[in-house]
């Protein structure tokens, strides 16, 4: 799963932990880690949401100013699926087992 370098501070921070991703079929998994930097992302939760259901409340704690700047990035190819996944900074000093 990758982030905009612009948003990889906050994650780090923790201030995001949450993502709206529109994909052809879901990409992560629940419990499963992904490379971030030097640390890593562990997935959460996994939800598939209607686009009708994202909020700007929503594009604003995935780190974007509104719901426009958050659709110009979350479409990946031809996906239309809409995914609503929170997750966990785990840094490099921790466990990726």
């Amino acid at each position: 799963m990758q982030f905009a370098k612009s948003l990889r501070p906050r994650i780090k921070s923790g201030e995001i932990t949450t993502s709206i991703r529109i994909w052809i079929r879901q990409r992560v998994r629940e419990g499963k880690r992904y490379r971030l930097d030097e640390g890593w992302i562990e997935i959460n939760t996994v939800k598939e949401i209607a686009l009708g259901d994202v909020t700007p409340s929503m594009a604003k704690e995935s780190g974007f100013q509104g719901l426009v700047d958050l659709l110009k990035v979350a479409k990946h190819g031809k996906g239309e699926r809409v995914f609503l996944v929170s997750f966990t900074y785990i840094g490099s000093g921790k466990s990726t087992s």
